[in-house]
């Protein structure tokens, strides 16, 4: 497909952050997807991070790892479990990535001397990154997501990309959806648009006219309030859109469908809207889920489980296991630094099984360690994933081997039993930032081993 033949949707927010544009980005792209466009998504991050891999996840969540290796915002991990249709390096771009691109061209000579600024260099470089995936050939539809909220500082640069784009590309093919809240005043008992109006009015300060208005809200909007934000936010009746507060997140395509959200995109982008929506497989899942025949209780042990966004995937892993087998799965988040010998069995009381999730450093292992021993000890059933993975093999390696001195160099550097270390190829690595062998990496299993048994394969791909 020709890059003018794929059509853009930009999505930005207003008036406050986690609004969900990654959840109403992710709806819209499965309503388009079921009704037969090929459509992807990416991820705009204004901070100065190359990416979030060094971030902690008290700061912005999970660090999602696609396939390619990249570490990129949780919000991917929306994407590709309601696309499923896997994402990339290209999926999500950051201020910091953008800024380092432009700089090293400037080291290297590109700009022939040019004084390099904001206006043209750096905007430049995020229009060739948001049609980097439309070159490609392979979507009808890209949906952009700004992070942030218009009005940001760090956000400007994006902003004034999308208008520069906007004009470039042309009414037909490119269009803005502006994410909104109308809250609602319990001293007054009524919703309160002048929020929504401000926000749109910011954004038509930086020359943004958005096309469809998306208000968060958690009561119906009449049409009275309707036809307001259509007036006053210079929109069509028929583009004010209400996304009402929902029991799951998997509610959204379909409050998006009612709402017409998809049809109205697919003609302000000249469309055809002939093929209806088939979420059949959608609302399959969505009703096992909904009516599970069974309980099960898991205990999540971690380090950041303050944050549930911290484990997210884990968290959606176990929704989509347990929908696939009419499971409900109760998740026990347990703090790894809260373990000890005296009240383990108190902790553990009425869990099915234990996951140990991933993380760095040496906080809570000790706390790690009593879980998996108690797991191996007590016969429940357990799945350690990376650092969880290794605080198994340092239990097993002390209390049935005998190493009692076992431990990870990354804890202990002077262990006379290092069961886990760093590989040959790293250690001479000094930077922390995109460093780590990560994503999907092609693992041969060993002919007539556990492994092969299980799989029934000689060649799987693991993911790291």
């Amino acid at each position: 497909m020709a890059e003018k033949s794929t059509k853009y949707i930009f999505v930005t927010g207003g008036v406050t952050s986690s609004l969900g544009k990654g959840i109403i980005a992710a709806s819209l792209a499965k309503l388009l997807q079921s009704r037969g466009y090929t459509t992807t998504i990416q991820k705009f991050d204004p901070y100065i991070n190359v990416d979030p891999g060094t971030l902690n996840p008290y700061e912005h969540g999970e660090c999602f790892v696609t396939d390619d290796g990249a570490e990129t915002d949780l919000d991917l991990g929306h994407y590709e479990r309601f696309l499923n249709v896997p994402t990339s390096q290209a999926n999500n771009v950051t201020s910091g990535r953008v800024y380092l691109s432009v700089i090293e061209k400037e080291r290297k000579g590109e700009f022939l001397g040019k004084t390099v600024q904001v206006i043209p260099h750096i905007t430049n470089e995020i229009k060739d990154r948001i049609k980097n995936l439309g070159k490609e050939g392979n979507y009808d539809i890209v949906i952009t997501e700004i992070g942030g909220t218009v009005g940001d500082i760090e956000s400007l640069p994006f902003i004034e990309a999308v208008r520069q784009l906007l004009w470039e590309l042309g009414e037909d093919n490119a269009i803005v959806i502006h994410l909104t809240l109308v809250p609602y005043l319990a001293a007054a008992k009524e919703l309160k648009t002048k929020p929504t109006q401000h926000s749109i009015k910011t954004l038509m300060e930086s020359g943004i006219k958005a096309d469809i208005l998306v208000c968060r809200t958690d009561r119906e909007l009449s049409n009275e309030i309707r036809e307001k934000l259509a007036l006053f936010c210079n929109v069509k009746r028929d583009s004010v859109i209400q996304s009402i507060d929902a029991s799951t997140i998997y509610d959204v395509p379909n409050l998006m469908l009612e709402e017409g959200l998809d049809r109205v995109v697919l003609k302000k982008l000249k469309l055809s809207a002939e093929n209806e929506p088939n979420l059949t497989q959608w609302n399959e899942f969505l009703h096992k889920f909904k009516n599970p025949k069974q309980t099960i209780t898991i205990g999540l042990i971690g380090k950041y489980v303050e944050l549930q966004d911290s484990y997210k995937s884990i968290l959606e892993a176990f929704i989509h296991a347990g929908a696939s087998v009419e499971t409900q799965v109760i998740i026990q988040s347990i703090h790894s630094e809260h373990i000890d010998k005296h009240n383990i069995t108190e902790i553990f009381k009425g869990i099915d099984g234990i996951l140990v999730a991933p993380g760095f450093g040496e906080r809570g292992i000790e706390g790690k360690i009593l879980a998996v021993n108690y797991a191996r000890t007590q016969n429940i059933p357990f799945f350690g994933i990376c650092l969880g993975m290794q605080m198994a093999v340092i239990e097993f390696a002390r209390n049935v081997l005998g190493y009692t001195d076992a431990n990870s160099t990354e804890m202990n550097p002077e262990t006379s039993t290092p069961v886990i270390s760093m590989m040959e190829s790293q250690k001479t690595v000094v930077n922390k930032g995109g460093t780590m062998r990560l994503g999907s990496w092609e693992c041969s299993l060993k002919k007539d081993s556990l492994a092969s048994k299980i799989y029934q394969k000689e060649t799987i791909f693991v993911f790291a």
